[in-house]
C-alpha cells in the first residue's frame, strides 16, 4: 500500500516537473490580472519568478522522499531558505504586504488547477492519495505565506529599529545641549554671585568677562545647529509618516527622465563643489518615460544629498538607461561606505536583499543566455561590521527612499564597502 501511494506521489511529481514552465506562466498571469498587484506588472519574468521554482523543487523533493526522512527534512529546509529569500527579494522590490500574500494565493490556485487536471488523467488514482496530495498542497502554501511575510514584517521591524536609532540620538543630542546650557547658566550666576550689588555692577560684570560673551556665542551657535538638525530630523518624519499612512498618491505622466536627472544635478553640482567633491553624470539624452517625475525627483535628491553628505574624499558619479520594459537611476559615492552595526539593521537588510535578488536573477538568465544586471559588489571587499560609519539619519532617510519606491514599484538595490564606497541603484517601470 506505502509502496503503491509512493509511485503516485513520483507520478504526480513527474507531472508537474513538465508543468513547470505552464504553472509559472498562469502564476504570473493570474498575478498579472489581479488589480491588486502593481508592482509584479514592472518585473521581467525571472525577476518575478524569483526563488519559486527552488520552493517547488524542494516541494517536489518531499513528495518523492520518505515523511521524516533525512531527505525529507533536507527538502523542509530548503523550501524554508527560499521563501524567505523571497520574502526579503519581494520587500526589496516594492511589494506591499498584501501583494504578496495575494501572490501566495495564485500560485496556490494555479497548483491546485494541475492536481485537477492530473486527476482528470489519471481517474484510477485512488482518492486518498489525491487527498493527501492535496493536502500537502495547502500546507506547502500556508508555509510558505508564513515564512515569506515574516521575513517580510522582519524587515519592516528593521526600519523602525534605524529610525528608532536616530531618534534616540536626536534625544542625546539635545540632552548634550540641555547639559552644556545648564553649565553656561551656571557659570553665569557664579560670575554674577561674585559681583553683584547691584544691577549696574551685575551688567558691568557680564560686559567685561570675555569667557561669558565666548560662551554665549558658542552655546548660540550650537544651540542653532541642534535646532536645525531637529528640525530637519523632524521633517523627514513628517514625510514618512505621510508616506506610510498612504497619504502620498503617485501622479502617472509622460516626462522625460534624462532631463528630469540633469536638471537636478546643475542643482546639486554647486554643493558639491562646496565640499571639495566631483559630481559625474553620465545617460542617454533623451529618455521619455512614464511615472511620477515629483516624487522619481525627490527620491533621487535624498540618495544625493546623502552621498554629498558622507562622502569625504572623491565624490558621486550618477548614471541612468534602459533595460527591457524597465529604466533605471545609480548613483555611486567613494564614502566610507554603509556597513552597518546594530544601530543600522536597514542597511543589512537592503545588502541580503540585493544578494538575493542577484542570486535568483543569475539563475534565471543563465537559463536565458543573458547576464544579470542586479548589483554585485566587487571581488574581495571587506565585509566585516563598522559601526563607526553609521550616521545620524541614515535610518529615516532610507526609510523614505524605500517607501517612494514602493510608491513608485521600483526595486532599490545596494552594495556597499570600505574599499568602494556605496551603490545605489533604482529599477522603475517604464510604464505603468
Amino acid at each position: 500500500m506505502l509502496q503503491a501511494q509512493n509511485d503516485q506521489f513520483n507520478a504526480f511529481c513527474d507531472y508537474l516537473v513538465t508543468r513547470r514552465k505552464a504553472i509559472l506562466l498562469a502564476w504570473r498571469k493570474a498575478s498579472g490580472t489581479d488589480p491588486g498587484q502593481t508592482t509584479a506588472h514592472s518585473l521581467t519574468r525571472r525577476q518575478f519568478n524569483d526563488h519559486i521554482p527552488e520552493v517547488l523543487d524542494a516541494f517536489e523533493r518531499k513528495l518523492r522522499s520518505r515523511p521524516g526522512g533525512a531527505e525529507n527534512r533536507a527538502a523542509d529546509v530548503q523550501k524554508k531558505q527560499e521563501e524567505v529569500k523571497h520574502g526579503l527579494h519581494r520587500w526589496q522590490q516594492g511589494y506591499r504586504l498584501q501583494e504578496l500574500m495575494h501572490e501566495w494565493g495564485h500560485l496556490h490556485l494555479c497548483l491546485a488547477d494541475e492536481s485537477d487536471a492530473f486527476a482528470a488523467i489519471h481517474p484510477e488514482f485512488n482518492r486518498e492519495t489525491l487527498a493527501h496530495l492535496n493536502r500537502q498542497m495547502i500546507t506547502l502554501i500556508n508555509e510558505a505565506i508564513s515564512e515569506s511575510t515574516t521575513q517580510y514584517e522582519r524587515m519592516q521591524q528593521a526600519e523602525a529599529a534605524g529610525r528608532m536609532g536616530d531618534l534616540q540620538k536626536a534625544v542625546k543630542s539635545i540632552n548634550e545641549i540641555e547639559r552644556r546650557r545648564s553649565a553656561l547658566i551656571h557659570q553665569a550666576v557664579h560670575d554674577l554671585h561674585n559681583d553683584v550689588l547691584s544691577v549696574s555692577m551685575a551688567a558691568n560684570a557680564l560686559g567685561r568677562t570675555s569667557t561669558t560673551e565666548a560662551n554665549r556665542v558658542e552655546f548660540s551657535k550650537m544651540l542653532g545647529q541642534g535646532v536645525q538638525s531637529v528640525q530637519a530630523m523632524l521633517g523627514e518624519l513628517m514625510e514618512l509618516a505621510r508616506l506610510e499612512a498612504g497619504q502620498e498618491r503617485r501622479e502617472i505622466t509622460t516626462f522625460d527622465a534624462s532631463a528630469m536627472i540633469i536638471d537636478l544635478s546643475k542643482v546639486t553640482q554647486s554643493i558639491a563643489q562646496e565640499r571639495g567633491l566631483f559630481l559625474k553624470v553620465g545617460g542617454p539624452p533623451r529618455l521619455f518615460v512614464e511615472g511620477d517625475s515629483v516624487r522619481v525627483r525627490r527620491l533621487l535628491q535624498n540618495l544625493l544629498m546623502n552621498a554629498l553628505k558622507y562622502t569625504e574624499q572623491g565624490g558621486i558619479t550618477l548614471s541612468w538607461g534602459e533595460e527591457k520594459k524597465n529604466w533605471w537611476l545609480m548613483l555611486q559615492d567613494t564614502g566610507p561606505g554603509m556597513l552597518a552595526g546594530p544601530g543600522a539593521p536597514m542597511i543589512v537588510g537592503l545588502k541580503e536583499a540585493t544578494a538575493s535578488a542577484r542570486e535568483s536573477d543569475v539563475k534565471g538568465a543563465a537559463m536565458e543566455g543573458e547576464v544579470s544586471h542586479v548589483l554585485t559588489p566587487p571581488p574581495g571587499t571587506q565585509t566585516t561590521t563598522i559601526t563607526s560609519h553609521q550616521k545620524p539619519g541614515e535610518g529615516i532617510g532610507l526609510s523614505i527612499v524605500k517607501r517612494l519606491c514602493e510608491l513608485l514599484d521600483a526595486s532599490l538595490e545596494m552594495v556597499s564597502s570600505v574599499e568602494t564606497g556605496t551603490t545605489f541603484r533604482v529599477v522603475l517601470p517604464r510604464h505603468y
